[in-house]
């Protein structure tokens, strides 16, 4: 691999502060990027605006940098990027790969979350309605650097996805799949929560003719109830006094080595030495860790 040719990205939500889950996604998209000269970008996935929280996207960016965070180009915010999604539906849809769904959740709530087919073929209006893809009885797989093979039968385990919802939201599917194609992504290193949702994002590259990055998909740091870290569980967010103890605390989490006198060490000093030593093989091979275990 050209290692100059890599290309990263961390791009969170702005439904609340970064948490340590949060860390340990950004830690290790930031590394792997580093480690062999590639770039790495900041993202705003912020496609749902009834769920993001006031001063949420400010407040991300300053704890990236009280981190030690050091970032490439401009942000991008999918808030911005509406007209290409839009053009990119149209698209589909005068082709025949999409179509109108005017189901209510009342219809569908028996056939758990696998949507049956039931506007595919009536020809309705894209007007008060939400706009499905197509999908194939199809297995789609892939090699995860961290999680291994993983296999999916579109047809069978999700049927038809959404891409635009009937409120006229853009579904995170597709944007994060246009997005990751206009910034030349060529590595996504994200959570374990997102791994289904790869071989719905193999297809609609496929689809549109996109290039396929490669995909590492991170254990989840999780709680004792077995609910990942997150923003609807009330984790605490970073602090910027605990910079350097919890970058140590996720370095441990990705199973990567730390310098003995790290302790009083500034955030890119310990982010300088940690890209030094990086090693992806290390990452332990999991689904989730249980954040109460971590040393």
């Amino acid at each position: 691999m050209n290692n100059s040719a890599y290309i990263g990205r961390f791009a969170p939500t702005p439904s609340g502060y970064l948490h340590f889950g949060s860390l340990v996604a950004a830690l290790a998209s930031y590394l792997d990027a580093r480690a062999v000269g590639g770039r790495w970008l900041v993202r705003m996935e912020d496609l749902d605006p009834p769920r993001e929280m006031p001063g949420a996207q400010t407040a991300i960016m300053a704890s990236l940098e009280s981190y030690g965070f050091e970032w490439d180009d401009e942000l991008v915010r999918q808030s911005e990027r509406h007209e290409h999604y839009e053009h990119v539906l149209q698209q589909l849809f005068s082709q025949g790969l999409a179509y109108a769904c005017t189901c209510s959740r009342k219809q569908l709530e028996a056939y758990n979350g696998i949507y049956p087919g039931f506007c595919r073929n009536l020809g309705k209006p894209l007007d008060n309605a939400a706009i499905r893809v197509r999908v194939p009885e199809l297995i789609y797989d892939f090699t995860d650097r961290v999680q291994g093979e993983f296999r999916q039968h579109l047809g069978q385990e999700v049927g038809d996805m959404v891409i635009r919802r009937r409120d006229g939201l853009y579904a995170y599917q597709l944007a994060v799949v246009l997005d990751d194609a206009w910034q030349g992504i060529t590595d996504v290193v994200r959570g374990a929560d997102l791994l289904d949702s790869t071989p719905r994002q193999l297809y609609l590259q496929e689809l549109l003719g996109l290039a396929q990055p490669r995909y590492l998909h991170l254990p989840l740091i999780v709680q004792p109830d077995g609910h990942k870290l997150g923003k609807s569980y009330r984790s605490p967010p970073l602090k910027a006094e605990q910079a350097t103890a919890q970058l140590l605390r996720a370095l441990r989490a990705l199973g990567q080595a730390t310098p003995a006198d790290a302790a009083d060490s500034r955030p890119q000093e310990l982010l300088k030495w940690a890209t030094q030593h990086w090693d992806s093989n290390l990452i332990p091979r999991k689904l989730t860790l249980a954040e109460a275990e971590l040393p």
